[in-house]
């Protein structure tokens, strides 16, 4: 498989502001809020691209589908922080499976020397746009300064 083979096969489109493509996959029935009781994607990331810092109001389970390992920043509202890596390799500390509290500042990129990761998300109740939050990197890099830099990295302006 290729990027672009993926890309084709699942008629994936640019993620607006966080970066990456995608496509939803599922959505649930809707809710009497308007929200569906769920949605489903899958999503890819190439070498030259990330998906930038944002948030959530709900958990969001990351899924790893095929590709390279995956590198997720997570930002907790408490303070800490922690990488966790989404990859074929469990036994050694990589997950094919992760749920990223609600309100914890997320955002990844292809492990270094990779060239693309395929996974999928899994919101519950689903995903809407109003929910997202995209991080402002000087502001996150300000209030986790032990890793501004890689906050930096995974950081772009707001479409």
């Amino acid at each position: 498989m290729t990027p672009d083979e993926l890309i084709a096969h699942y008629g994936l489109e640019p993620i607006p502001s966080e970066g990456g493509l995608f496509r939803q996959t599922w959505a649930g029935p809707e809710r009497p809020d308007g929200r569906p009781e769920g949605t489903a994607i899958v999503a890819l990331l190439t070498a030259d691209d990330f998906s930038a810092l944002h948030r959530l109001p709900t958990d969001e389970i990351w899924h790893f589908y095929g590709g390279d390992p995956l590198e997720l920043l997570l930002l907790a509202p408490d303070g800490s922080t922690r990488t966790v890596v989404l990859g074929p390799e469990v036994l050694r500390d990589q997950h094919v499976q992760f749920t990223v509290p609600a309100g914890t500042w997320m955002g990844g990129r292809v492990r270094h020397g990779g060239a693309w990761t395929l996974f999928g998300c899994t919101m519950a109740p689903g995903f809407t746009f109003e929910g997202y939050e995209h991080g402002d990197g000087p502001e996150l890099a300000a209030r986790y300064p032990a890793v501004a830099d890689a906050i930096t990295a995974l950081s772009r302006p707001a479409a």
